[in-house]
């Protein structure tokens, strides 16, 4: 089959998993895609550009996939004359009724509106997680009885029948390349390997830091993820008063040499507020890193319930208490991995869920 992937935000995670599906479908997946920048622009306008580029393709697909990032509604009616007959799916990364937003702002939601009218115009609802699903289908009915009349309710029925959880694939093997021959020694290598931006709550993580600092824990620490040009406060912070323990701070060039650090790391934390599903986690788990995770989120598909009372923290005060416990036990947790929790998201095993889901979807 020939499936055209419509992808308005072609960055990040949404580019991994465009990425990912193309080259290990058995598939011809082509993909139309913007640039990932303005999303709030993507959202209203990218439907309108890319209905404009797909009219001028020579060749037409068997069935549509649109991320949640496009107006799937404003699509189909722009291209409708090539595009009645076509089937049509989307894919929901995360959704804008359940994403958190800053103390003091309000939520717009325009934006929630859009996920909601693009998935009654798609033949079927993909999320990748059962929590990203259940949070989406709690804040719905809540968005609709926001508005006066003819809100719509009995919808909320119809979408949920043709919704269901097709996980995030990732290119887990890829790692493996980079696996370095010896074992890790010396103290251990606290990993942070998310965005610096406020739905991840790197305060918490900072903070739990500090208290291991206080209590004279040896420890390391990598801190991953974007830089800015002008690096925000906390970090500024976090650079001068934990010098002693920072091994790497920002943005690492390449995929090799972020492998390389998941491989060398012990421990990978989170502290989000929003994530539905993980790609982060799952790398660093792969790659044999003991997870310190909230008890919420999507958290709880990756840990096996022997590992709760080790990996998965109510508050803060608990949160410290498990990096504290790991450690001073890191020799007895580099002898084991949850490795096995987070194989079956390879995209050697998902391409192929994928496919099937796709095959369905035309045949319908």
């Amino acid at each position: 089959m020939r499936i055209c992937l419509l992808e308005p935000y072609d960055t990040g995670s949404h580019h991994a998993w465009l990425q990912g599906y193309k080259e290990n479908s058995r598939h011809n997946i082509y993909p139309l895609t913007l640039e990932g920048r303005f999303w709030k622009w993507r959202m209203h306008g990218g439907a309108v550009t890319l209905a404009r580029e797909y009219r001028h393709k020579d060749s037409r697909p068997d069935l549509l996939l649109a991320t949640d990032m496009l107006d799937l509604s404003a699509f189909l009616a722009l291209s409708r004359d090539v595009t009645n007959s076509l089937p049509a799916a989307i894919y929901m990364h995360e959704n804008q009724l359940a994403y958190p937003i800053r103390p003091g702002e309000t939520r717009d939601l325009h934006y929630g509106f859009i996920n909601y009218v693009s998935m009654l115009c798609a033949d079927q609802v993909l999320f990748n997680s059962q929590y990203h699903l259940d949070s989406w289908f709690e804040e719905l009915p809540r968005l609709l009885k926001h508005f006066p009349d003819y809100n719509e309710l009995d919808t909320v029925d119809d979408l949920r029948a043709k919704s269901q959880v097709l996980s995030l694939g990732v290119d887990l093997q890829a790692l493996d390349a980079h696996r370095p021959r010896t074992s890790t020694e010396g103290p251990a290598i606290i990993l942070w390997n998310h965005r610096w931006e406020y739905d991840k709550n790197p305060e918490a993580f900072l903070e739990a830091l500090y208290a291991l600092d206080e209590a004279g824990l040896d420890f390391r620490v990598a801190i991953l993820g974007e830089n800015f040009a002008q690096l925000p406060p906390e970090f500024a912070r976090a650079r001068r008063r934990l010098r002693s323990h920072i091994v790497q701070f920002g943005y690492v060039d390449g995929f090799a040499e972020y492998a390389r650090w998941l491989w060398r790391a012990d421990i990978v934390v989170s502290t989000a507020i929003q994530e539905f599903f993980g790609a982060s986690i799952a790398e660093a788990i792969y790659s044999g890193c003991l997870p310190i995770l909230p008890e919420r989120l999507n958290y709880l598909q990756f840990i096996p319930e022997a590992y709760r009372h080790t990996c998965l923290y109510g508050d803060q005060e608990e949160f410290v208490s498990l990096l504290k416990q790991a450690i001073e036990n890191v020799d007895c947790h580099r002898d084991h991995s949850l490795r096995h929790m987070v194989t079956p998201y390879d995209w050697s095993r998902m391409a192929p869920e994928y496919d099937r889901c796709m095959e369905h979807l035309a045949a319908m």
